[in-house]
């Protein structure tokens, strides 16, 4: 780490440095999964507080290269507020990406892939359609946006928003996909399940006629669906409600020597209970 990233870390809040983190690690995660376009996607996150900043990725690094300190931090007009590893951002990401923060004071994250399951999709007349549960579970949450070029007009983005409306998940007309989130990981989950239906429409269709459920079973998906954006909540339970998983059976504390000998190597049997090192959590 370099003195200029140690002392730009030392100038963030830590609810800044969270984001930082969760952002940079869902742009590995769409690496991982094969979803990125180069340079060419983005993600981006707002930033808490009052300033309205947001979060984006330096422009003309890898995905799978982005890291929590390398991320720029832009306003509402684009200008750089910190200019991360490249001080560059894409235009045309900050096009889409800021109609949607600026419009939306929920909207803590935004997604925006091209991967060629979301684009074809997205091309298809009928947009998504109801061929698997995963595609069910997104119908409620569809939105669609024309295309109208690469995205560089400033006036797009008030066409982009009203289309958005409160929805979560938006084809882009013969350009890709978005989703929106609470926070990053609820954009995320939004994607996952997009691209996945996706993925399983693009495989259907290659196969010949597909086989429909009935309009009733679309319904109740689409009805159970309401909580989706819900899968990326951690469950967090109180620590003192729970017994441990010893609980009930003698549990083995080694002995001063025995601990001596083992030092932090130490593991002891019940992990949800006690610490890893002795001495402390």
């Amino acid at each position: 780490m370099t003195e200029a990233t140690a002392t730009r870390m030392d100038r963030m809040s830590d609810a800044e440095w969270e984001v930082r983190k969760d952002l940079a690690a869902a742009y590995r995660l769409v690496a991982l999964y094969g979803w990125e376009d180069l340079v060419f996607t983005h993600l981006s996150a707002r930033v808490p507080g009052p300033e309205h900043h947001f979060l984006i990725n330096p422009y003309g690094m890898l995905f799978d290269e982005i890291t929590a300190s390398s991320l720029v931090k832009v306003d509402s007009d684009g200008e750089i507020v910190d200019p991360g590893a490249t001080n560059r951002v894409n235009p045309a990401g900050f096009t889409i990406h800021s109609a949607v923060h600026m419009a939306r004071e929920e909207a803590g994250a935004v997604l925006h892939l091209h991967a060629p399951d979301g684009v074809a999709v997205s091309a298809h007349k009928d947009g998504l359609l109801p061929l698997s549960q995963t595609a069910m579970l997104c119908l409620d949450h569809i939105s669609f946006h024309d295309y109208e070029g690469v995205a560089l007009n400033l006036d797009e983005r008030e066409r982009l928003v009203k289309d958005l409306g409160e929805k979560n998940m938006m084809l882009l007309r013969n350009h890709g996909t978005l989703t929106v989130g609470k926070d990053v990981g609820e954009a995320f989950t939004y994607m996952y399940f997009l691209m996945k239906a996706s993925e399983i429409q693009v495989r259907t269709l290659g196969q010949g006629e597909p086989y429909l459920p009935s309009k009733a079973a679309i319904k109740t998906t689409s009805d159970q669906s309401k909580s989706l954006g819900m899968a990326s909540r951690p469950r967090i339970r109180a620590r003192r409600n729970i017994r441990p998983a010893c609980a009930g059976r003698r549990a083995w504390f080694p002995s001063a020597v025995h601990r001596r000998r083992a030092g932090a190597r130490w593991r002891p049997r019940c992990r949800e209970w006690h610490p890893v090192r002795w001495g402390g959590r």
